[in-house]
């Protein structure tokens, strides 16, 4: 009786083997035949913003590169971690991706004492897809032609700025030259870039330090003067604007940033493939374009080096977050 159990768990565990190597082998032919439909990219914040804008193009790049339609769902809240949360809880097959900005990898989790997500361990990371300056901008009708006098009037009554979202490059860029600047200022958050660039040109806020594709239309528009823009250089779009370097605060840099990725655990093999989409997708005449329209700056830099780059900065916004006694919830 005893050798017959022996030999029932035996077989037991040949066919349970058999199972897991066919798969594997099903698995591994998934992965080397990836794309065989479509593909979702979630953008976490609301239309119009400069993740919006760049989650566009990519996509619509992608599909062609792919040969298979790359969707655009935006899924925007909490500083963009519902977003990140659907991608998250997603197949790791390399059919559900995010495009993350690089807030709510480096502050989200200084920001956020509550998450249901952990940006380090539930996700693979694929790429830096680009990076570009915010625009430090006022309503035409506050009366400052420059930063010297935003930064003089802000010390002699109280003004308020408009973000993307509690936590948001936007909303970080803004702390940033504040904590810089020496001066207070009252943050209202907003869903989107959108939203806020909109209520500045209503002037029912003070400022922003909104992305420059968000902000450019207005700009050029009259509807919003700029005063300097938060890179090292000026940029080629608007050379007539300096950066916040030149016009106020020396050594003052802040630079925004977005990146691809995938759910933890995707196979290697898969994220190789998005990858080299992605390059193939940043190369072509249309993606070079808009990026240049939009004062971005194709990066496409390798997982390891995108590791570092969530690392050193999430060590630096730490400190202001800290500074500032920023808190989301």
């Amino acid at each position: 009786m005893f050798t017959k159990h022996i030999s029932f768990m035996k077989r037991n565990a040949i066919k349970l083997f058999g199972l897991m190597l066919i798969a594997g082998v099903s698995t591994m032919a998934q992965a080397e035949s990836w794309p065989t439909k479509p593909i979702k990219l979630i953008i976490p914040f609301a239309a119009g913003g400069t993740t919006d804008i760049l989650g566009r193009i990519l996509a619509q790049q992608m599909s062609t590169v792919l040969g298979q339609n790359v969707i655009v769902e935006n899924r925007g809240g909490a500083g963009g971690n519902i977003g990140a949360e659907a991608v998250a809880r997603s197949p790791a097959d390399g059919y559900t991706l995010l495009l993350a900005s690089g807030s709510m990898l480096t502050v989200n989790p200084y920001m956020y004492k509550k998450m249901s997500i952990n940006y380090g361990t539930d996700f693979s990371p694929i790429t830096t897809l680009a990076s570009g300056p915010m625009i430090i901008s006022v309503n035409p009708k506050l009366g400052v032609k420059n930063l010297n006098e935003l930064i003089a009037l802000a010390k002699t009554r109280n003004l308020n700025f408009g973000s993307a979202g509690i936590g948001s490059q936007v909303h970080l860029a803004g702390e940033n030259f504040i904590t810089a600047a020496g001066i207070n200022a009252t943050h209202i958050p907003y869903k989107g870039e959108a939203a806020a660039l909109t209520d500045l040109v209503a002037g029912q806020i003070d400022f922003c330090a909104c992305n420059v594709p968000a902000s450019t239309g207005f700009v050029r528009n009259g509807q919003i003067q700029a005063l300097a823009v938060t890179s090292a250089k000026r940029l080629a779009q608007l050379p007539n604007i300096p950066t916040v370097s030149e016009a106020s605060l020396p050594g003052f840099e802040n630079v925004g940033w977005f990146a691809l990725m995938a759910p933890a655990n995707t196979p290697k093999i898969i994220r190789d493939k998005i990858y080299d989409a992605t390059l193939k997708a940043v190369k072509t005449e249309a993606m070079q374009k808009s990026l240049e329209i939009n004062s971005l700056s194709p990066v496409l830099n390798t997982t390891k080096e995108l590791e570092a780059q969530i690392a050193s900065e999430s060590a630096k916004w730490e400190k202001v977050i800290k500074a500032r006694n920023l808190t989301a919830n």
